[in-house]
């Protein structure tokens, strides 16, 4: 037997005062799901929306900019900053691994990476241990997800009724998926869509939300975007966006690494030598359409024959290097901002606001040119710490700001 199957873990932590407060509030929501099944007593438990990115840094959301040691103005993302301005921002919010698929893992079962044992990416996902999905479900909660994944492909997403997910990482255009249309832990098949993935799981999740939501029954739904992971490929429509923009280089991006041990000096994610061609957009994407691949090489081909002539070198070709990532890191967040603002016009328009509780994270933070790195994994602020983000109207004060410690760790706890 799984021995981590029916308990959380012990930890001797103590636990930010409103996540306490939040994890009361959600327990007793979701224990009128065993006393009643009135549709009354259902119309009082909040559903819960969960959007989780990849690799998205809290220093390229508007709303965090102001307390980014480096105080750099990346880029706009209203959307993102009216979960903000209608909620609560966490300034503090950190991972326990900075790494894609064992952050998922921490996620979806509330134990450290060595309890639920998946380590690195490539593991498998236990999916017979207790995951929170599983205990609202339980509890009366229609349960779905859609996106990415990123926890193994043996089997489907357990504790959800429904799932639509990547197959691993997954491309930025024209992504195949796996369908468990009935709950029952089995994939039903592939399914092959042609557009932007940001775009497709949006539409997947508002689609589920519109025609596949009981009405009776409170929702949790995970909203998982691929963006914007490396290699940072833009929607069709933001291609040339940033084009003409200098985007503001950290103070680090040519750090020396002076006074630290050789790990920093010798790793493997400098901006300088460790970018491929493409990272940098020097050759086209695999799998578009011609379509999309005529938009493709009319917004980069010219910019790249304009690098070739320029033959840069030294501290010049960093420069070049830099702004061409973040640019295309920064259009990838854009998709991600403006379909976030798409579900939450839904959310508007249907009157299911006022009961949802909607919160937007990533797995992990990323760095953005610091220390003139990219990736994250390694055991610095920008690439532990996370955005986090939740909005739960006439509960959770509007504009307000945490500054405690809270971690991935506590999220399943508290749902």
């Amino acid at each position: 037997m799984y021995r981590g199957e029916t308990k959380w873990p012990f930890r001797r932590v103590r636990s930010s005062p409103f996540f306490v407060a939040l994890l009361c509030a959600l327990a007793a929501a979701a224990l009128l799901c065993f006393a009643t099944t009135d549709r009354a007593a259902a119309a009082k438990r909040p559903n819960i929306l969960f959007i989780y990115c990849d690799d998205h840094a809290w220093q390229a959301i508007s709303a965090y900019q102001e307390v980014s040691p480096y105080r750099l103005r990346l880029n706009e993302t209203p959307n993102i900053d009216r979960l903000a301005r209608e909620g609560m921002r966490f300034d503090n919010c950190f991972v326990t691994n900075s790494i894609c698929g064992p952050a998922r893992a921490v996620i979806q079962t509330g134990k450290y990476s060595h309890l639920n044992r998946f380590f690195c990416n490539g593991d498998r996902f236990d999916g017979r241990q207790q995951t929170f999905p599983k205990l609202l479900r339980r509890a009366g909660y229609q349960t779905a997800v859609v996106g990415k994944w990123h926890l193994g492909e043996h089997m489907a997403p357990q504790g959800y009724e429904y799932s639509e997910v990547l197959i691993g990482q997954g491309p930025y255009y024209n992504p195949t998926m796996l369908r468990d249309a009935d709950g029952d832990g089995r994939h039903d098949g592939r399914v092959r869509h042609t557009g932007y993935t940001t775009d497709i799981i949006t539409d997947l999740a508002l689609q589920w939300l519109k025609t596949k939501r009981d009405p009776d029954r409170p929702f949790m739904l995970m909203l998982q975007h691929k963006a914007p992971h490396r290699n940072w490929q833009p929607a069709p429509r933001h291609l040339k966006l940033y084009d003409g923009v200098t985007i503001p280089e950290p103070d680090t991006l040519f750090d020396d690494y002076r006074g630290r041990g050789t790990p920093a000096r010798t790793q493997d994610m400098t901006i300088a030598a460790t970018m491929n061609e493409r990272d940098l957009k020097l050759v086209p994407p695999r799998g578009l359409t011609p379509q999309q691949r005529a938009a493709w090489d009319a917004a980069y081909e010219p910019k790249n024959e304009a690098f070739r002539k320029a033959n840069l070198s030294g501290r010049e070709l960093v420069r070049w290097k830099y702004q061409r990532y973040m640019k295309d890191y920064l259009r990838c967040v854009a998709a991600v901002d403006e379909n976030l603002g798409r579900v939450l016009r839904y959310l508007d328009e249907s009157g299911l606001a006022e009961n949802t509780v909607v919160i937007y994270t990533s797995d992990q933070g990323f760095f953005l040119g610091e220390h003139g790195w990219f990736d994250k994994r390694w055991i610095y602020q920008e690439s532990l710490r996370t955005p986090l983000l939740v909005r739960w109207p006439g509960v959770v004060k509007q504009g307000s700001v945490n500054r405690d410690i809270v971690s991935n760790l506590d999220f399943a706890e508290t749902f």
